[in-house]
């Protein structure tokens, strides 16, 4: 730039340029090129390079990396892959890098372009994502909702323990809670539980379930195109988001109603924050996305899954794979599931017969002990066996109660402690054991004794038991053994020869 400048001052002082050229001592043609440009121009080409190796086999190149379009990414030409067909099949004499330079500029020449969207308030975009976390001391895989109101940037997330279609509608359900209101229109991806298949028309024949959500709360629904979550790009950023920021460390929680009561925090906190050139906060932006949304309807939605069956003879119903118990009261009855994110519950008519945690395993069958015991107090020799009876995690006091039945009544005390255990059908537990650590404690070892004392607990009225009925059970005295005792066996022995 400084010899520039002085040869631009010269020449405009009157000199020549062949005596600018001789004094700076630099060509005429530079001096002409000084004067044409105020600062250097650098390397300016004037045709398009001639690449003789290569232009022949350009149309190769191409043909084979359009086809490459319908087979998966990983199966598609690398440079070193198209560099060795074409050596091997068409006799190319070129170099590498003239392969690779090439199919470098034609991927920068057929990169996608996006245009900015503006988001009108009152819309939103939902989609879902994955997190390891620790719930209950298990690390597993966590699936969280998340809901995006691209004009405000507000937000709400909910994980779940898989990303089926009742946590699709269930997210939703505590989404338009947390807002207080419904936004007018959602834009989806084309998960399957969500459209259950896109029309050759572009359409899309949405899911039962999310069909009768959508109606429920009058919502205008919008999907992406397969593959473009460029098309709902705000919600795919706040997955990201979310799993930087709420995910790390790994989250540990008791439960998952703790893991997203501390979620829905992170959702209020994040209100607080100004994005990146606005100047108000997602907060107060929110005020304006709330007064376009819709209001709440009179009842949320019924998050749930329905299907029907039918109990089996061992009084299990099936419901995606796993069974599920209910009382042998309604063996081989026509019955009604509906499965929700974190129970199924079960219903034959108008009544609910049973109430499960949902298991989200395979091939599982999760057992209810209360609903089998009628059944073994009448087949009382399947009481050891009994599998619904395994695992079963008592106080010790049923244990010992059960000993002592046993021991005075032999089978027939087996059939009276299942009548115990029928109880906690009718009492809660805590009630029941304190009833049986009571009875065990006066030596009452009977049902008629443990129901009366629990009815006595329940009523608060002192027990009015007659011990004379229920006698102690005899006890064995262990004495120290003194050698003086063998002694005198033997001095008898002695006496008797």
């Amino acid at each position: 730039m400084e010899l520039y400048l002085q040869v631009r001052l010269a020449c405009a002082d009157g000199m020549s340029q062949r005596a600018a050229a001789k004094r700076f001592n630099v060509s005429r043609d530079t001096v002409r090129k000084m004067l044409s440009f105020s600062s250097p121009p650098g390397y300016r080409r004037q045709s398009a390079p001639q690449r003789p190796k290569l232009d022949g086999f350009v149309g190769i190149i191409d043909g084979w990396l359009e086809g490459d379009r319908g087979v998966p990414r990983k199966q598609r030409h690398t440079a070193k892959r198209v560099f060795d067909r074409l050596r091997t099949e068409h006799g190319f004499t070129g170099g590498y890098t003239i392969i690779k330079d090439y199919i470098r500029e034609r991927e920068q020449r057929s990169r996608e372009m996006f245009v900015p969207l503006a988001h009108p308030a009152g819309d939103a975009q939902a989609d879902f994502g994955e997190a390891l976390v620790e719930i209950g001391g298990v690390e597993q895989k966590a699936y969280f909702f998340a809901l995006d109101l691209p004009h405000s940037d507000a937000c709400y997330v909910r994980a779940y323990p898989a990303a089926v279609a009742e946590a699709w509608v269930d997210g939703h359900v505590h989404a338009f809670a947390f807002f207080g209101a419904v936004p007018r229109s959602i834009v989806y991806d084309n998960d399957r539980c969500l459209v259950a298949k896109i029309l050759p028309d572009g359409t899309r024949k949405r899911a039962t379930l999310f069909s009768a959500f959508l109606s429920h709360y009058v919502i205008r629904d919008r999907y992406a195109r397969p593959g473009k979550g460029n098309e709902k790009g705000n919600v795919e950023g706040l997955v990201g988001y979310c799993r930087r920021n709420f995910m790390v460390p790994i989250p540990k929680f008791p439960t998952w109603e703790a893991f997203n009561m501390w979620l829905e925090e992170q959702c209020r906190k994040r209100q607080q924050d100004k994005v990146r050139g606005q100047s108000e906060t997602i907060g107060e932006r929110l005020q304006r996305d709330l007064a376009a949304m819709q209001p709440l309807p009179a009842t949320p939605f019924e998050a749930c899954d329905q299907a029907g069956g039918r109990v089996s003879s061992q009084s299990l119903v099936r419901y995606r794979t796993n069974d599920y118990s209910v009382p042998v009261a309604w063996g081989h009855q026509e019955v009604w599931i509906r499965a929700y994110v974190d129970e199924v519950v079960v219903g034959c008519r108008s009544e609910v017969i049973a109430r499960h945690p949902r298991c989200y395993a395979r091939e599982e069958v999760i057992f209810n002990p209360l609903h089998y015991l009628p059944l073994i107090e009448q087949k009382i020799n399947a009481f050891d066996q009994a599998a619904p009876l395994q695992g079963w995690d008592l106080p010790e006091a049923f244990t010992t109660l059960q000993r002592l039945m046993e021991g005075r009544m032999h089978k027939h005390g087996r059939r009276e402690y299942v009548q115990v255990l029928r109880l906690l059908e009718t009492f809660a537990i805590a009630d029941l054991q304190a009833a049986v650590e009571q009875a065990i404690a006066l030596g009452a070892i009977g049902f008629d004794a443990v129901k009366h004392l629990v009815l006595c607990r329940v009523e608060r009225v002192p027990p009015r038991l007659d011990l004379d009925v229920y006698p102690f059970l005899p006890r064995t005295t262990v004495e120290k053994t003194f050698a003086r005792a063998y002694l005198s066996l033997l001095s008898d022995q002695q006496e008797a020869a």
